[in-house]
């Protein structure tokens, strides 16, 4: 931190005083392993090593998980690692496979499924935030797996107020195996 940037647009550049982050890495393996919702999600880099502009969270998510329709004030940009999603996002629904990315702009309703076995996915949040709410409604990962079965969530309540307090607004039901 303490550098300076300069930041440039079609019309002119400017030298920002602001502290800007310093370089990080984040390697195989590493990042805050959280179980959350019956997912691993692995915060590879959050919100303040990028001063806020980004986190990138990496999931690994159990067949036909789904999230419900959603809105939130991020972008999300998924990069599909290993296996298949199928996303809504407005009106349009899409598939990803391995090797595959798709973008959703903030303030669009959607939701996916997971159509393979396993996926596991880069998840960019711009900007940051979104690995908050993940925090919020996580338990710490005990191992880098899939959580047992029995690993305690939220109540709906409590995820309700942990939606709320990150600005998504939850709009209707997930995908499910037959939609």
């Amino acid at each position: 931190m303490g550098l300076s940037a300069m930041f440039c647009s079609r019309v002119r550049c400017r030298v920002v005083s602001e502290p800007v982050p310093a370089a990080s890495t984040s390697g195989a393996g590493e990042g805050e392993q959280l179980w959350f919702l019956g997912t691993l999600a692995t915060i590879r880099v959050a919100g303040p090593a990028t001063a806020g502009r980004f986190a990138l969270i990496e999931f690994l998510f159990p067949r036909h998980a789904s999230p419900p329709l959603h809105t939130h004030p991020q972008d999300e940009s998924y990069i599909v690692l290993e296996g298949r999603l199928t996303v809504q996002a407005g009106g349009q629904r899409f598939r990803l496979e391995a090797g595959a990315a798709g973008v959703v702009p903030m303030g669009v309703a959607h939701t996916f499924r997971v159509d393979s076995e396993t996926a596991r996915v880069l998840v960019l949040s711009t900007p940051a935030g979104l690995e908050r709410m993940i925090r919020d409604g996580s338990i710490p990962a005990g191992a880098p797996t899939l959580p047992p079965s029995d690993t305690p969530r939220p109540t709906p309540e409590q995820l309700e107020s942990i939606f709320r307090a990150h600005g998504q607004v939850n709009l209707g039901p997930p995908l499910t195996p037959g939609d």
